[in-house]
């Protein structure tokens, strides 16, 4: 039976129970749904992530969820080598799927996913949620309205500092359970997306290098996974740019920057300033506030609140939730990151890791995915 047969909304199940599938659930409730079932990596995990999160029902095992036809759309938050598993699984049942990235941790098993969701038919997206800065979408009309002129240069990073300290420690360091890439994955992805989002364009050729400044941490050893990367990148249209990413940033918590450059005017966008967007020119440069009643029409519908009521990074992911579940009913909504976009992250981590075991600059192929 539909959603909309049943006379109900969207009913949401959570596998894992960290810090993002509270985020998670947050922009579940805003976005109108339920926040319905979770479970976790065992019983016991899965009843206090519940009673945290406010959640009523919790679940024996992450199968005894999936199963539930009382669930329409499972979002899977769970270490990063359990991500594609987990999402065949909820395919495979005919549900929706929203799983955080990255999607899969070879490109290979990413692309098998989207041809997956293809035969199913279901809504399966990926929060890729920078996008929905009003102000992101703002830049991206702008540059999609040519007022950049031809573009030139795009100068990006993706800086934290949550792992500055050799004793800092965290899942995401042991590649068994993150993946083997760990900067980039989790957060260059973000950076790349961006920067094709807003552009345009597609990041054709790039050259990496990789470091892992700690090698052992307070409770892990032998690490692999690298703690910051720097790529140069040459995109299709022609631009070039450098892209740094790094979790070992002191003083940065969560700076997502992205400035490009064009014949005309630069644009810039500062994720830990996100109520403004920076239009650089050669006379008269500007700081451009959000404000709905003067901004391009996508941009003006992210803009919920009113100028001077500044809207962040919880805002953005109901914005991806709300327009994720608008999917589910059949909608379209322009922008919404879908399992192609977590293939073509796939596909941007594994030439970023190539590049940088041999040093060579490395062509980036497109595909029926793409």
């Amino acid at each position: 039976m539909s959603i909309e047969a049943a006379g109900r909304g969207v009913r949401a199940g959570f596998i894992g129970g960290g810090f993002m599938t509270e985020v998670h659930s947050r922009a579940v409730r805003a976005a109108g749904a339920t926040p319905y079932g979770v479970a976790s990596s065992n019983a016991e995990g899965a009843v206090a992530a519940a009673a945290r999160l406010g959640i009523a029902r919790s679940y024996a095992s992450p199968r005894e969820l999936i199963a539930d036809p009382d669930i329409d759309v499972v979002h899977i938050c769970t270490p990063n080598t359990t991500h594609a598993g987990y999402a065949f699984d909820v395919i495979a049942a005919g549900k929706h799927v929203v799983c955080e990235k990255p999607l899969a941790t070879s490109a290979a098993d990413a692309d098998r996913l989207v041809a997956a969701v293809a035969a199913a038919g279901v809504a399966a997206t990926v929060p890729f949620v920078y996008r929905f800065h009003p102000m992101v979408r703002e830049a991206r009309a702008r540059v999609a309205a040519g007022e950049l002129g031809s573009l030139l240069s795009i100068d990006g990073s993706y800086l934290q500092d949550w792992l500055l300290l050799s004793e800092d420690d965290n899942w995401r360091v042991d590649a068994a359970l993150g993946g083997p890439s760990r900067a980039f994955a989790d957060i260059g992805s973000h950076l790349c997306d961006l920067v094709e989002f807003v552009t345009g364009d597609r990041i054709t050729r790039l050259t990496a290098t990789t470091r892992t400044f700690f090698s052992s941490r307070s409770t892990s050893r032998n690490i692999t996974t690298e703690d910051a990367v720097a790529v140069i990148v040459e995109t299709r249209g022609g631009a070039i740019g450098t892209l740094l990413v790094s979790q070992v940033a002191p003083g940065r918590k969560n700076r997502l920057s992205l400035e490009i450059a064009g014949t005309a005017e630069s644009i810039g966008f500062d994720q830990e300033q996100p109520e403004t967007l920076w239009l650089g020119r050669r006379e008269g440069s500007q700081l451009i506030m959000r404000d709905g009643a003067s901004l391009h029409p996508d941009a003006a519908r992210l803009s919920v609140l009113p100028a001077g009521h500044p809207l962040g990074y919880q805002d953005a992911f109901t914005a991806f939730v709300r327009d994720s579940y608008a999917a589910i009913a059949g909608e379209s909504p322009d922008g919404l990151p879908r399992f192609e976009d977590g293939a073509r992250a796939a596909r941007l981590t594994e030439a970023v890791l190539e590049s940088a075991a041999d040093g060579r600059r490395v062509e980036l192929e497109e595909s029926v995915n793409v």
